[in-house]
């Protein structure tokens, strides 16, 4: 049903008066439409397109155009996008800027994944950095981490977080840390709980310090996300399953207290998913064939009701209850 049907029948249910009516559609028809979102994710895949393209590019002519020439090409590109990222720029400050300038957010965007072509075109063509692969990361990771706090852009905050993982081997992508790295290796479980809680950290410190507090729900998603995995993963693959479940529920509990404070439904979905899976485990784990099933469907019945008493009382979990 349109708006101008809903208010005939309001208006004859005797809800409201014709006055009122002709009113509320007046303002329907007349308010602005937002299109916000929509060129955001218009100008983020224009970004992807236009960096695709100049990969095909180089890829299918660069026996005419030459290394250097397409090099050459990158870097000034790169180069362009930093400076007229600095040159509409705000100077630097603790708290947020807001600029009114969106088009510098996605140029500075550009720029960065510019000079990842850039490197990778470099190392590729010319090994400049041979077999130290950590160097190739480390840099733009640097890079990256700079350019977030100087020009205010969390986009490329997680660029720098991502490419820090992945200097120490680790996918931190929300979709992609458990299938992107082997939390069974003991080495790289333990790098994942300890990247995870630095960053978590790190973003606690932000607020506590009041430097950049914004960044901080980038740092404890990524950061936590991690490390709570991590440590289910350990809970459920290592020996030292207590070490593993007091770390898990500590992270658990964090997002909810988190939560709680910032009034965000995906923490607190986050910590109570996590605290759900490891208790299921904890308590399930060391039980008897015979009465794992018995007391699967007590379980299963609990679980349940405590779903509904959740979905009815998350507000209230939140403290947005009114």
């Amino acid at each position: 049903m349109n708006t101008q049907s809903i208010l005939r029948d309001l208006v004859g249910k005797k809800i409201i008066s014709e006055s009122h009516a002709s009113l509320i559609l007046e303002y329907e028809t007349a308010k602005p439409l937002s299109v916000h979102w929509e060129l955001r994710y218009m100008l983020y895949t224009g970004i992807l397109l236009f960096n695709s393209g100049l990969g095909m590019i180089i890829y299918e002519n660069i026996d005419s155009i030459g290394h250097q020439a397409m090099i050459a090409a990158i870097a000034l590109l790169t180069a362009a996008c930093f400076y007229y990222a600095y040159q509409k720029s705000h100077p630097y400050s603790h708290d947020e800027i807001l600029n009114s300038n969106k088009l510098q957010e996605y140029i500075l965007l550009l720029g960065c994944v510019s000079f990842l072509a850039l490197e990778g075109y470099l190392q590729f063509q010319y090994e400049l950095f041979g077999s130290r692969y950590g160097i190739a990361v480390i840099i733009p990771t640097i890079l990256f981490f700079v350019c977030a706090y100087r020009f205010d852009h969390r986009g490329v905050l997680s660029m720098a977080i991502t490419g820090l993982a992945s200097w120490l081997g680790l996918t931190i992508a929300p979709l992609s840390v458990v299938y992107g790295n082997n939390l069974t290796d003991l080495k790289i479980l333990n790098s994942a709980i300890i990247l995870g809680t630095l960053l978590t950290v790190t973003g606690w410190l932000s607020e506590r310090l009041s430097i950049k507090k914004h960044f901080s729900s980038t740092y404890i998603f990524l950061g936590g996300n991690l490390a709570a995995l991590a440590a289910i993963s350990g809970l459920i693959n290592q020996p030292y399953k207590v070490a593993y479940a007091v770390l898990s529920l500590a992270f658990c509990l964090f997002f909810v207290l988190n939560a709680r404070r910032k009034q965000s439904h995906i923490f607190l979905l986050i910590g109570i998913i996590y605290a759900y899976i490891t208790v299921t485990y904890l308590i399930f784990f060391r039980i008897s064939e015979n009465a794992y099933f018995s007391l699967m469907t007590v379980y299963l019945t609990v679980s349940s009701i405590g779903v509904i008493y959740f979905l009815l009382n998350f507000k209230k979990i939140l403290g947005t209850a009114r």
